[in-house]
């Protein structure tokens, strides 16, 4: 018995090593199932003590979100990753399941790991999900992706409740961005991964890289990653053969006058992660490429992040935290980024001439890439962004009691919150909403609120007992401030969890207003002046008399203060 034990024991490494990955045993044209998966994830945690996976919160699916942990020191506690100065790069996979090249790069990175073909650093730990979107992984078809080459079958786009993930990191509308911010909190990676594929123009290279718009990390951190860090992991890609270039929006791009880095807002993966001083990534495949290539360049890219990230980790972890520390400190907040068109770099770009046939489909001309017309051309890269809409911290923030589901959220985030212990009067920095626009249609479950405009007044406010206060002597200071400021690209008001205060719920039947308007307009002089000088600009507002009446009541007290006036309110000292 003991001989067969030793026998077994011999050959168990020539058996792991044989087990294969669904990519392997089809010579790269098929992507796992999601149980597939998981077993698999699960047979790697039983037959090595460097790898883990943890159960960590619920999907809307109703399966749990699973992280996957590698470290070498066999510890899985990231409080002591971070006291022992390991650089902690996650790796989210399957945001969009029909993009899984992502999913099965870390399937064979993890394996390699296990199997000692590549050497883990000991200063770094992965940290993978290795599907995101499960309700979009079980979802599989082989028909929704139309313009991508490969695998063979694959998962769709939209989660359980068909909302897109990677538009939900900030308003949370899905119990998988609610896990993730969990997962994230928990972890506080230095560096995040999100693995995607890419549709539009048709070019010559296999994989494209977002990075986190520099400006947003703070001037030192931001220029070490535009200046060194960056330029390394172009570097790395290289040395293996493939021609990484920036993502850009090909299709509406110009060439001739160079084109733009993506602007990333925090509803995106990477634009939330930056909030929180995170130096964030998207890898971006082509998805004409055939599919075996597009895994191998995200398992080689993910493996240059591990080197690069190894051997840049003493600077990488000194910035990063130069970066959380200067969020402490910071009075001024941009909600917004433009291009700075004085500053810019270069990349080179191998694409395909545009060109004319005739189309078999409508018989008309149709546009198409000439593969037989290669070139090469040097790009104008504007890669500097510069800040706009500035607003200042204050001392704290109120949100009253009923806007729970806003606090709910900040709390997700790790936001300190606490209770008014008794009713108070403040005096407050407020906003008026003078105006607004909303989308037509609906995006991913809302109506999304731009070119919002606010005025700003200073009140004395009675607060009551339970109504949450918030200081600004946070980490998470930067996300604060984004998510409560009304004008913020993706704050919580752009995305609807305000729009209450924007219906007028008391008014006025005309004939009985009329009189009691009368009667106000005799003891306030100043306003009936108001309203014959209006009438005296405007001839439509004089023939119109629901107009004139409105316009008295909107400056009497009968008018409810709370209409369109934005329930945060902010202490100033």
């Amino acid at each position: 018995m003991k001989k067969i034990i030793i026998i077994l024991l011999l050959l168990l490494p020539f058996y792991i090593r044989a087990q294969q990955t669904n990519f392997e045993k089809t010579n790269g044209l098929e992507t796992p199932t999601y149980f597939d998966i998981i077993k698999f994830y699960k047979d790697l945690d039983k037959a090595s003590d460097i790898i883990s996976m943890k159960e960590m919160g619920q999907t809307d699916a109703g399966y749990p979100l699973h992280i996957v942990l590698i470290n070498n020191d066999k510890t899985f506690d990231p409080k002591l990753w971070h006291a022992k100065n390991k650089v902690v790069i996650m790796v989210n996979n399957g945001i969009h399941p029909g993009e899984p090249d992502g999913i099965d790069a870390s399937l064979l990175l993890v394996t390699d790991i296990k199997n000692r073909k590549i050497i883990l650093p000991d200063n770094i730990v992965l940290a993978i999900i290795p599907v995101y979107n499960i309700g979009g992984c079980l979802n599989r078809n082989a028909v929704s992706r139309v313009n991508q080459n490969g695998p063979i079958e694959y998962g769709f786009r939209g989660n359980s409740q068909n909302l897109d993930l990677n538009r939900d990191f900030t308003k949370n509308d899905s119990r998988e961005s609610k896990s993730f911010a969990q997962i994230f909190h928990w972890l506080t990676p230095d560096i995040l991964i999100d693995n995607h594929v890419s549709d539009g123009a048709d070019f010559a290279h296999t994989i494209t890289l977002i990075t986190t718009q520099y400006d947003k990390l703070g001037a030192i951190a931001g220029a070490w990653l535009r200046d060194n860090f960056e330029p390394q992991i172009y570097t790395g890609m290289k040395e293996k053969k493939w021609d990484l270039i920036p993502y850009v929006e090909f299709e509406i791009a110009n060439f001739n006058k160079g084109v733009d880095m993506f602007y990333e807002t925090p509803r995106y993966s990477s634009g939330y992660a930056a909030l929180f001083g995170t130096f964030s990534f998207i890898p971006e495949t082509h998805m004409l490429k055939p599919y075996k290539e597009r895994v191998q360049s995200t398992y080689d890219l993910m493996n240059v992040f591990i080197r690069k990230a190894s051997l840049n980790a003493v600077e990488l972890l000194a910035k990063r935290k130069i970066a959380l520390m200067a969020i402490d400190k910071q009075q001024n907040f941009p909600l917004k980024w433009v291009i700075d068109k004085t500053q810019h770099s270069k990349f080179i770009f191998n694409g395909y001439e545009n060109d004319t046939t005739r189309s078999e489909t409508t018989g008309l001309p149709k546009m198409f890439f000439n593969h037989a017309k290669p070139y090469t051309k040097e790009i104008t890269f504007y890669n500097y962004y510069k800040p706009e809409n500035i607003v200042t911290k204050p001392y704290a923030y109120i949100i009253p009691v009923g806007w729970y589901d806003v606090v709910d959220r900040l709390k997700l985030n790790g936001v300190v919150v606490k209770k008014l212990q008794k009713d108070t009067t403040i005096l407050v920095s407020l906003y008026k909403i003078v105006d607004y626009k909303s989308r037509a249609t609906p995006y991913e479950k809302h109506h999304v609120n731009y070119a919002v405009k606010v005025e700003e007044k200073i009140d004395s406010i009675r607060f009551l007992k339970g109504d949450n206060i918030v200081f600004m002597n946070q980490v998470k200071n930067r996300y604060i401030i984004e998510m409560l400021e009304p004008t913020g690209d993706d704050s919580f008001f752009t995305w609807n969890f305000f729009d209450a205060i924007l219906q007028q719920k008391e008014g006025y039947s005309d004939y009985r207003w009329e009189d009691v308007a009368a009667a106000f307009l005799k003891n306030k002089p100043a306003i009936k002046n108001e309203l014959q000088q209006q009438k005296d600009s405007d001839t439509i507002f004089a023939k119109n008399a629901s107009a004139q009446l409105d316009f008295i009541y909107k400056r009497s007290p009968y008018y409810e203060p709370v209409h369109r006036r934005y329930p945060v309110f902010k202490i100033v000292r």
